[in-house]
């Protein structure tokens, strides 16, 4: 059984786009009324908007925040500290203003709210790392930690693209070491994971676009994440190295992170086998630490300690401070082995895997996805490059045989030949896998004023027959009979009018026209179009719940894995308005069967709706003897310019 103790450290976050116009209200708070600006350089523009937000809370400014803050570099901002009588902290930049804002905190207890415009994470963390006499000194208080922190993304869309990478990478660093800390512990063990995730797909999108708002949102994120990681638990051999080779050699804090990191993690695989394989997972690699080092290369970050200027005559040096004094670690420190680490390290060489079979076939996956890498559409090059290293991954995880290979490829290839204009196979394949319904979650974002999609089925067919007002689409099939009274409007309410509205459904028995061969023309299936007050009426009949086909490859499938094939009874609506987004969605028949458990994973509580039961009159005086049902319903659709993609973590 698992233990663990899991001690937080609190302090307030502020994310977001624009979130520095929320920073005099952030120093109000802590009760600050002047307050010392502490930022870096080419931060000019960024400066510029936050002495903007302070206003009259500036009381003065220091520019000068070095690497490993040095101590020397301290004592000349405090004494500007002093001078100005500020009564907090505001620091904007990266790791070394963090740190040199954490610096002047512990000495003065003073409040700090931290704005990072890199992915260093330390502004959530309670650990000061100062350089005095040219060797680094961490240590841990609670004073160190800022009270607020304020993420605004705009800060980020700006830093260099060398400078994003090995910073991503440094917050990768946190959330690897998390995962075998001695301290490690299940709310961690998440955010550290969701941490690596993220960063493994936001760093490659960044590449090819340095702009991309969200991605880079899911790096800040990931940052934080990361931080969050470093600041609840102890870290190990990495910053211990990282720290080492910084402070007594002067290398770059970020890019240094960024070498050393696949060759501590390829150090301690075998003495933590579970870590490596969640890390692979996350990174959607076979191999762990040859797949960090590939990451790092296909971006062009740095791989060698050469290239950041560490003599190779220091390597011994370093290996000695390293081992100096006993820390927790997966795998025990030697000097001995240390040395080995740092001198692979040194020369830039690609950590090997534990065995030659999965070195072989990260090295397959790479070449692989080289093959893609001159696509000329970068989203074909990013969404093949992606598809291929976790197909090969899920491969390697699940030791795919030849034989099940075999069969995945016979499957698919009678799904495909299964496929005729009347069935689509490999639409029920993909609705019954959750990916239709996982596509339109991703893709149709909504507000709460608009009405949520759903997925399209197999069974549409376009261009169906145009229908009247009032007419009935049932074609005399027996049912009982529905009234459908609906009206289309945009987000405010206000009628569409000459909205194209496709309809369609299934007979009493479960099936559609296009299964039904005997049937003489479309029925059950309509196209309409609305009048002036958005508003369009047919009758139907009261759609039932149904099996989706059996006798193909998605029904052997099904029963393989006992599950049932029926679907809710549902209705189908597909609306397209002039200047709005085109909408398909389901209505599903509240009190229906199947409703929590439906085969392709449909069902929306929001479009469970009542089919309401009616004896007597009609609306349209029609004679029905004994029951019929109604559906009322209003459809909101969002103009064109309101489509928006969500975030995802």
């Amino acid at each position: 059984m698992r233990t663990f103790v899991y001690t937080s450290h609190p302090s307030r976050v502020v994310f977001g786009s624009g979130a520095v116009d929320r920073l005099r209200q952030e120093v109000e708070r802590l009760g600050c009324d002047r307050v010392l600006l502490l930022s870096g350089p080419h931060l000019e523009a960024a400066t510029a908007r936050v002495r903007e937000a302070l206003g009259g809370r500036l009381a003065a400014e220091f520019g000068g925040a070095a690497m490993h803050t040095p101590v020397e570099v301290t004592e000349q901002a405090l004494a500007v500290l002093r001078e100005s009588s500020a009564d907090g902290i505001v620091a904007l930049g990266g790791g070394s203003t963090t740190g040199l804002s954490k610096a002047l905190a512990l000495r003065t207890g003073l409040p700090q709210v931290i704005l990072p415009t890199t992915y260093a994470g330390s502004e959530v963390t309670p650990v000061l790392g100062e350089t005095r006499d040219g060797r680094k000194v961490t240590q841990s208080s609670p004073e160190i930690l800022p009270e607020t922190v304020v993420y605004d993304v705009d800060f980020t869309l700006t830093l260099p693209l060398p400078l994003t990478i090995t910073s991503g990478v440094n917050a990768l660093a946190h959330a690897v070491e998390a995962l075998y800390s001695a301290d490690a512990n299940p709310v961690t063990d998440r955010q550290a994971l969701d941490a690596i995730s993220l960063v493994a797909r936001s760093l490659p999108r960044l590449a090819e676009n340095p702009a991309d708002g969200e991605a880079r949102a899911d790096l800040l994120h990931a940052a934080w994440l990361a931080g969050i990681c470093l600041a609840t638990v102890g870290m190990g051999l990495h910053h211990k190295l990282c720290h080492t080779l910084g402070g007594s050699f002067d290398l770059p804090h970020a890019p240094t992170h960024t070498v050393v990191l696949p060759h501590v993690m390829a150090y301690n695989a075998e003495a933590a086998p579970d870590v490596m394989r969640r890390i692979a997972d996350a990174l959607g690699v076979p191999d762990a630490p040859s797949g960090m080092y590939d990451l790092v290369a296909s971006l062009g970050g740095p791989t060698s300690l050469r290239d950041l200027g560490m003599p190779q005559a220091g390597l011994d040096r370093a290996a000695e401070l390293a081992t100096s004094t006993p820390y927790p670690n997966p795998r025990p420190v030697t000097a001995e082995g240390i040395t080995e680490l740092l001198t692979e390290a040194w020369h830039g060489r690609r950590p090997e895997g534990p065995s030659s079979t999965e070195t072989k076939l990260a090295r397959l996956t790479e070449q692989v996805v080289a093959g893609f890498g001159q696509a000329p559409d970068a989203r074909v090059r990013t969404l093949l490059s992606d598809l291929v290293r976790r197909l090969h991954a899920f491969v390697a995880a699940n030791d795919v045989t030849d034989a099940e290979w075999q069969y995945a490829i016979d499957y698919l290839t009678r799904t495909g030949q299964i496929c005729t204009d009347t069935r689509q196979e490999f639409v029920l394949l993909s609705d019954t896998l959750g990916v239709s319904s996982a596509v339109d979650l991703l893709t149709n974002s909504r507000t709460p004023t608009t009405t949520p999609s759903a997925v399209l089925g197999p069974f549409y067919t376009p261009g169906p027959p145009e229908a009247e007002h009032g007419s009935d689409i049932a074609g005399g099939l027996p049912g009982t009979p529905l009234w459908v009274d609906v009206r289309i409007t945009d987000t405010d309410g206000e009628p569409l009018e000459d909205a194209v509205v496709d309809v369609w459904q299934s007979n009493e028995d479960g099936f559609y026209d296009v299964q039904l061969p005997d049937l003489d023309g479309p029925v059950l299936r309509a196209r309409l179009r609305t009048d002036t007050g958005g508003r369009l009426t047919f009758w139907s009949i009261l759609p039932a719940a149904y099996p989706i086909p059996g006798d193909g490859p998605v029904g052997h499938m099904l029963a393989a894995v006992g599950r049932h094939r029926y679907r809710a009874p549902h209705l189908h609506f597909m609306i397209d308005a002039p200047g709005h987004r085109k909408l398909v969605t389901q209505l599903f028949v509240a009190g229906g069967d199947y409703l929590d458990s439906d085969t392709v994973f449909g069902v929306k509580d929001e479009l469970v709706v009542d089919f309401t039961p009616h004896t007597g009159p009609t609306p349209d005086g029609r004679p029905v003897d004994g029951e019929w049902r109604r559906l009322d319903y209003t459809f909101r659709i969002a103009p064109l310019a309101d489509r928006t993609r969500s975030l995802r973590p």
